[in-house]
């Protein structure tokens, strides 16, 4: 359980990054919307997988 916390910590972390970054940085509106789009659908993946993971049936990650 704290592992999840801490893996949600550090997601949540470097979303918020990606999120200051295009509002520091002059992107232009459709490509940061877009990245901001994907961000948040990562993020909700993850926390998805995680409570997936959780009830104990998270789908295992074949990368071959």
């Amino acid at each position: 359980m704290i592992n999840m916390l801490i893996y949600l910590l550090i997601v949540g972390v470097v979303i918020g990054i990606v999120w200051w970054i295009l509002d520091w940085l002059p992107v232009p509106e459709p490509m940061n919307k877009i990245i901001k789009v994907v961000a948040v659908v990562v993020f909700l993946l993850v926390i998805v997988y995680m409570l997936l993971g959780l009830v104990g049936e998270a789908p295992t990650l074949k990368l071959n």
